[in-house]
């Protein structure tokens, strides 16, 4: 393990229903690290599961809370995570506590066990990976971490395909030389999610086409196999990455010589952790990053207004596209000048013409020229949809605010 540097580390959470991979890294480190339960061994999944100690107020988590149940020494909570979102109260050791709090719990565990690798070194970031990401789970998130002494800019929240794009972007250039496959086998589903880079736009511009099936599972090793020959038939794919629980065993026989024939074959629990950590890396801006990925909960479009600053015409960036619409939010202040109106302008990525939208400030009162002063806050309400609030604040004491506030939606189709 490289040693920690002391402009922070990155915390690189995967959570899922009934596990967690943890792993971590720091600028002068050639790759995260990931905790395992076992000393020497690549044993990455910590259950996520809680034991409350009979009677008294102890607490074991992970793979001790389960061998403290099994020996009838303690009460077990599991699915911790679906409780927390359902804020339900769970009866544990016969007293009522909220599934949020039970969550706090855990992750208070997970962080000081992440703390005893990294003594003297501070968090820059906590990642969290999710399988899919929504309002609710980054709102559960936020209030969790919160407690924990993380503030929201010191936590990201990012879905399972995201950071598959970004793990994989920072390995050898000779993996990513062609296409990208994974394939993500839990319970009877596999996923797949194929990455495939536009080397002709700058910044190349990153898609992943993605995908659920169902393997019956008799003749596992022949299903797959024909799953592989469908999935390759006229793809140039240069690696393929295997995760989940699916894959433990050594049932791939005809499958894997498929799998093998000239490409690089990957197999690990850790990818969605490791993802996690390079993500929040990347997007502090440690590094230059000549890739752009916009999937489901990444922003559609570019919100500037046109203003005057020093008698030149500029725009200013409100919104910009690429960025979680969870996290992302614009502010500035101007100084109204001419008709109670302003422009707005929205552009999509890829597109270098823009639609401009004249908003109107209805009922505002007449003011001398350059004697209001407004407060626009930009608020994204989806990945195509932003609101955008306008404050009347006055001119100081030459002219009071009237406290008045508009609320425009705009967005693309």
């Amino acid at each position: 393990m490289g040693d920690l540097n002391q402009t922070g580390i990155y915390i690189g959470i995967d959570l899922c229903r009934d596990h967690v991979v943890l792993s971590y890294y720091s600028k002068n480190m050639t790759e995260p690290g990931t905790f395992s339960t076992v000393m020497g061994e690549d044993n990455y999944c910590l259950p996520l599961s809680l034991a409350k100690r009979f009677g008294v107020g102890q607490w074991f988590f992970g793979a001790e809370a389960k061998k403290k149940a099994s020996l009838h020494e303690a009460e077990l909570v599991e699915n911790l995570w679906d409780k927390a979102m359902g804020k339900n109260k769970v009866l544990v050791d016969q007293q009522m506590y909220p599934g949020d709090e039970l969550l706090f719990i855990y992750l208070n565990r997970l962080l000081l066990m992440a703390q005893q690798m990294y003594t003297n070194a501070t968090i820059a970031k906590v990642v969290v990976a999710l399988p899919e990401v929504n309002m609710e789970a980054v709102e559960l998130l936020t209030s969790v971490m919160g407690r924990l002494g993380i503030p929201s800019k010191g936590l990201m929240v990012v879905d399972h395909r995201e950071t598959f794009y970004y793990y994989v972007l920072k390995q050898d250039p000779r993996v990513f030389l062609h296409d990208v496959m994974l394939y993500d086998f839990s319970g009877r589903k596999i996923r797949h999610c194929l990455m495939k880079r536009n080397t002709r736009t700058t910044p190349q511009l990153i898609q992943l086409q993605e995908g659920v099936r169902e393997l019956k599972g008799e003749k596992l090793d022949t299903e797959f196999d024909q799953l592989l020959q469908k999935d390759f038939e006229g793809e140039n794919i240069s690696a393929v990455y295997l995760t989940g629980d699916g894959f433990d065993g050594e049932w791939m026989k005809q499958s894997l010589g498929r799998l093998c024939h000239g490409r690089r074959v990957f197999l690990g629990k850790n990818l969605y952790s490791k993802g996690a950590c390079y993500a929040g890396y990347i997007k502090d801006g440690n590094e230059k990053w000549p890739y752009t990925y916009i999937g489901d909960n990444e922003l559609k479009l570019n919100v500037s207004l046109k203003v005057l600053s020093s008698n030149n015409m500029e725009f200013v960036n409100l919104i910009s596209a690429g960025e979680s619409w969870y996290e992302e939010k614009g502010e500035c202040e101007v100084i109204l000048d001419g008709t109670p109106e302003f422009e707005c302008w929205i552009q999509r990525p890829e597109s270098r013409r823009a639609t401009v939208e004249v908003l109107e400030l209805n009922d505002l009162p007449k003011r001398e020229n350059r004697m209001t002063r407004l407060r626009i806050t930009a608020t994204p309400l989806s990945d195509k949809e932003v609101r955008l609030t306008i404050r009347d604040l006055g001119f100081g004491e030459l002219s009071k605010s009237t406290g008045r506030i508009w609320e425009h939606t705009i967005g693309i189709v």
